[in-house]
């Protein structure tokens, strides 16, 4: 995936990129990317850019002063090229000197560049630190913070040959110089606001990326260091990969609502609630509800209707949040949304999940959240035997148009309307069980012999 469809990139955006393990390369491969696309591309530095990567790039260059027509020269300098790196002197230890803060804030609101590239610190190439107290040097229109971490420090002791100023990083986590640098150490310094996300102008976005990871050792790593970002609320998304790669992102990992559709009454079920009907030991809304919890979805939502107070009753306890729908009669398409309206602010995207589909697995289900991590498809569906099923995925660009279905129409609507990254699944995942007979099916030799 390339670094600007993981950041997904709107016009005008203004990024900051700040930390250490990689920072320069990555905004220099983005504004390749984004030069590539034909977009306008101004980048620079609040602080200071080594010598040598600014002689490396593309990128047109030019030397920034204080005359009062720079601004008018900039424009100048992206009618001749659409890609423009602006630095200023080159100072002592090999670097070039950069841009005031509020240049960057001049060019932002004259428009003019699509998009504006800037590195707000340095980290004498160390993959990980903490601000000191002169930086970074934000910009107050930048619209996306990146923090990047090198995944080369993860399981590296906490001192100053790995990290820079590593005794601020030690107070931030709570932590000893000399310890491993941990995940869980890793996530509490680049989601603190004195640390990763120091300066951050209200309004922006954070994107965490952690770069250099190319090795299976390093990802499962990252993964759990991402796993443990989306646990802070400041932090909207995070992008693993390799800068230097040829697809620099191998995931993106953002909030995913489980939502488990159990709102039906049961109406083939001669008089027994289906969702209480015993399966392996559990019920099968306890079923449907543990799959989706041992998944790797950031929480799950029931979506209660018909019995609801009998359903609540067997998954009491589990690490839910109930939605009731009370319109439940009206069709499927209220529960849709019912979980929709359930849902926070913050979750990039919802799966659905059936209550009476008792054979589907956590695996099954990070099968789907995993395509969704590589793809950032916006729609990314379960297919068996080539035919679409649940569960599904949907991004959030897709909500308004699930609140729109009504009556018995379901997200299976959308499905003929837009492009859908399949997932093949094994058939007999997808069973479900609608009648008295299937669900005899079903619990004849526990399912078994279903295909």
């Amino acid at each position: 995936m390339r670094i600007a469809d993981a950041f997904r990139l709107q016009p005008r955006e203004v990024v900051a990129f700040v930390g250490g393990g990689g920072k320069s390369a990555t905004l220099f491969r983005l504004a390749d990317e984004l030069v590539a696309q034909h977009r306008r591309v101004l980048a620079t530095t609040t602080t200071h850019l080594a010598a040598a990567q600014a002689d490396s790039t593309t990128l047109a260059r030019l030397r920034y002063d204080a005359a009062r027509d720079f601004v008018a020269r900039v424009g100048d300098a992206l009618a001749a090229s659409p890609g423009v790196l602006i630095v200023g002197a080159e100072v002592a230890e090999g670097k070039v000197s950069g841009v005031p803060r509020e240049l960057v804030d001049e060019l932002a609101a004259r428009g003019a560049a699509d998009v504006v590239l800037y590195e707000a610190d340095g980290a004498r190439l160390l993959p990980f630190k903490a601000p000191a107290a002169h930086e970074p040097v934000i910009a107050s229109a930048t619209t996306l913070l990146v923090p990047v971490i090198g995944a080369s420090v993860l399981g590296a002791p906490l001192d100053d040959a790995h990290v820079q100023r590593a005794e601020i990083v030690a107070r931030l986590a709570g932590a000893r110089r000399g310890e491993p640098v941990t995940p869980v150490l890793a996530a509490r310094v680049l989601a603190h606001p004195e640390g990763g996300l120091k300066s951050k102008p209200a309004g922006a976005r954070a994107l965490a990326f952690v770069n250099q990871v190319d090795d299976a050792a390093r990802l499962d790593a990252a993964r759990a260091l991402a796993r443990l970002l989306l646990g802070y609320a400041a932090l909207d998304a995070v992008a693993i990969g390799a800068a230097q790669a040829a697809d620099p992102i191998r995931e993106t990992h953002r909030r995913v609502a489980a939502i488990v559709l159990a709102a039906g009454a049961s109406t083939r079920m001669e008089g027994r609630i289906k969702q209480l009907l015993p399966w392996r030991g559990k019920t099968l809304i306890e079923n449907a509800v543990g799959t989706a919890a041992q998944s790797d979805a950031n929480e799950v939502i029931v979506v209660l209707g018909a019995s609801a107070d009998e359903i609540r009753a067997a998954i009491h306890g589990a690490p839910v949040r109930v939605a009731f729908n009370r319109e439940w009669q009206a069709g499927h398409s209220t529960s849709l949304r019912a979980g929709l309206r359930a849902l926070d602010a913050r979750t990039d995207a919802a799966i659905f999940i059936n209550a009476d589909q008792p054979l589907l697995t956590p695996a099954a289900v990070n099968r789907i959240l995993q395509r969704y991590r590589e793809t950032d498809a916006s729609i990314v569906a379960a297919a068996y035997a080539g035919r679409l099923g649940s569960p599904v995925l949907f991004r959030r660009v897709h909500f308004d148009e699930l609140t729109r279905l009504r009556g018995e129409q379901g997200g299976r609507e959308l499905l003929a309307r837009h492009r859908v990254e399949r997932v093949e699944l094994e058939a007999r995942l997808g069973y479900d069980v609608d009648t008295w007979a299937e669900y005899a099916k079903l619990t004849r030799a526990d399912g078994r012999g279903i295909v």
